[in-house]
């Protein structure tokens, strides 16, 4: 029986690298496999755990097929390495930090995804988002109002189709809510 993917996704200071860190062990004894990202971002960079390279190795990376999935966002690239697919066919849950922009695209590869979005009340993502210093305030003031209008289409559009997990408050909550959707999603 093949693995499914589980596709992650949230606003820039959600919290999904901290949940993926909290959850790491509990998913690793469920099979589930948590994806390391490759990013044109630093290596020394604050963040998740991502194998950083410069944009050339990525173009290189990309035009020779070591993604299975790959996207730009935020002056970034982002690439999900194509041995998940290996994973999957083994029986192996896959669980990648995705790209709302880049969901229908892993739809169409992958149309048994399963999808969740990770949100946080507006005012928690702020404070977050300003303590992280990576923007100006008005950037994220920006960036608070597309957060917005994408959520709610995102929702919208996707229905039943999409578990909502709210990271707002306790960590370990969200983490509790995490297992229990896979749990139950596996029936």
């Amino acid at each position: 029986m093949a693995g499914r993917l589980i596709y992650l996704i949230g606003p820039s200071g959600s919290g999904k690298d901290s949940l993926l860190d909290a959850a790491r062990q509990s998913l690793a004894e469920r099979g589930c496999r948590i994806v390391r990202r490759v990013i044109t971002r630093s290596a020394e960079a604050v963040g998740e755990a991502a194998h950083g390279v410069s944009p050339e190795q990525f173009a290189a990376m990309d035009a020779n097929g070591a993604f299975a999935l790959s996207w730009h966002a935020n002056g970034l690239s982002y690439g999900i390495p194509r041995e998940i697919d290996d994973w999957l066919a083994a029986g192996d849950d896959v669980l990648v930090n995705g790209s709302r922009a880049h969901l229908a695209q892993t739809r169409e590869r992958y149309p048994t995804l399963l999808v969740l979005l990770l949100t946080v009340d507006q005012a928690v993502l702020r404070q977050r988002l300003v303590a992280r210093g990576r923007e100006s305030l008005a950037d994220i003031e920006a960036r608070l109002a597309r957060n917005a209008r994408f959520t709610a289409a995102l929702i919208a559009a996707n229905g039943a189709g999409l578990f909502v997990l709210d990271n707002s408050g306790p960590l370990a909550h969200t983490v509790e809510r995490l297992l229990c959707c896979l749990d139950s999603s596996a029936l």
